[in-house]
């Protein structure tokens, strides 16, 4: 077993957003994610096979759903599952800190 923290171990320059598998098993994988100013490209939509739950640790951001006018503000300690399926993107992340995310593909 190894102890570690999610808030540790982020690199001060991040160019592009950084991602880290902490736990896998079957068809669940348990991820963190690290932003720091970074969105998903212009008019670039995630659509995935699995569930998402995330959980903002630390920053801030705007999520964004296909369909919904209005964007989603997470502060940290907010958290969201998003179905298999429904599109959905980053419209921005903090740009003058670590945005932390948990996230829980199932």
């Amino acid at each position: 077993m190894k102890l570690a923290n999610l808030l540790h171990d982020i690199p001060a320059q991040l160019p592009v957003e950084m991602t880290d598998i902490l736990a896998a098993a079957g068809t669940v994988r348990i991820e963190r994610i690290v932003s720091r100013g970074h969105a998903s490209p212009p008019d670039y939509w995630y659509d995935q096979d699995q569930h998402e739950w995330v959980l903002l640790m630390q920053g801030a951001a705007t999520l964004r759903f296909a369909g919904g006018d209005e964007a989603m503000q997470l502060a940290p300690g907010d958290y969201v599952n998003i179905p298999a399926h429904v599109r959905h993107r980053v419209d921005a992340t903090a740009p003058d800190r670590d945005t932390v995310w948990l996230a829980v593909f199932y």
